[in-house]
């Protein structure tokens, strides 16, 4: 079956000087010319959508804020532009449309290359970034489609405390995050949520910890998880800010890194999951980073093998990790 992409570069969202800006995307649009995927145009998420996430005072404060903007609205620094609340919408509008297609069965799996990201975005403000939460949103609509679990597992290199935050009590849905510890926002510890234990999980990981050390977290947390989990449906908040030489952060990975582990998703939501999967864009500053890191994403989601190979192995050593995943594995209780 095919894969579907959304892409929405919101190209007037974007403040002088700022690293979330449209540039990210520049080099990856050669790209989507020469994948094996159908591109879907997506609608604008109505407030109700949203607000399945998000407080309704705070998208209709969102709504006036842009009208009066541009402007700073949170220290990380977020911004917000005069049409970002209508960026914002059609941004969640692209990850539901990909969401619904996996759903329906009018895609194998999908990407939704979307921004403004929307993973920091927590249920009562936008922050880091982040102005709704797309992942999120997609999630709680892939809920409302019918199924009864999902999961989302974020690789992105900071925390998604947005989603976390979103799905503290929610008990039909599943969240991991992988991210680099000690940079913004500063959460996600490996003892949060003790009341979500096996559903809730965080990694928290030292920079540079390398392709090798997320090959061995998929196989030693992400496939356990969703094994015990059973969601219906994965979704992937997917941040190239994971590379080693990201302007931002220092995670370690490489491009192939990013298809080795891309592969490992989708070879977990074929034994688990139907095949369901939905890869969201979040982060990542390096505009060639990202083009490279979605073509391998591409190449995973269509089971070819990596073409879009940047040939660019980290410049350092992998950290090792095993410690950190036994101290995981023994908080969650996973044997």
């Amino acid at each position: 079956m095919s894969t579907a992409f959304a892409f929405v570069p919101s190209r007037t969202h974007q403040f002088p000087d700022h690293p979330e800006r449209p540039g990210r995307l520049d080099a990856l649009e050669s790209i989507l010319t020469s994948i094996d995927a159908e591109k879907i145009e997506p609608i604008p998420a109505t407030f109700e959508e949203v607000a399945q996430v998000h407080q309704p005072k705070m998208i209709r404060a969102i709504e006036e804020v842009c009208r009066d903007g541009p402007g700073i609205i949170d220290y990380a620094p977020t911004y917000v532009t005069k049409t970002s609340y209508q960026d914002a919408l059609l941004a969640a509008g692209g990850v539901i449309a990909c969401a619904r297609a996996v759903i329906r069965s009018e895609a194998g799996n999908a990407f939704a290359i979307v921004r403004p990201p929307g993973h920091h975005a927590e249920p009562d403000r936008a922050m880091g970034f982040c102005i709704f939460n797309n992942i999120a949103i997609g999630a709680r609509e892939a809920l409302e489609n019918g199924l009864q679990r999902v999961m989302v597992i974020d690789f992105d290199a900071h925390h998604g405390n947005g989603t976390q935050a979103a799905f503290l009590r929610e008990e039909r849905v599943g969240f991991i995050s992988t991210h680099q510890w000690g940079i913004y926002p500063g959460t996600g510890w490996i003892t949060d949520a003790p009341h979500a234990k096996g559903r809730l999980v965080n990694v928290p990981l030292h920079e540079f910890a390398g392709d090798g050390t997320f090959a061995r977290i998929a196989d030693a947390i992400f496939k356990p998880l969703v094994k015990s989990f059973r969601p219906q449906m994965l979704f992937v908040s997917t941040g190239f800010d994971s590379h080693w030489n990201d302007p931002l952060t220092s995670l370690g990975l490489s491009t192939r890194g990013f298809y080795n582990l891309s592969q490992k998703l989708v070879e977990i939501a074929d034994e688990y999951c139907g095949g369901k999967i939905v890869f969201v864009l979040e982060g990542g500053y390096d505009p060639h980073n990202v083009a490279n890191g979605a073509g391998a994403i591409f190449d995973a989601l269509t089971r070819s093998q990596l073409r879009f190979d940047a040939n660019d192995p980290s410049l350092h050593a992998d950290v090792d990790h095993e410690s950190r995943i036994h101290e995981i594995l023994k908080w969650q209780d996973i044997p």
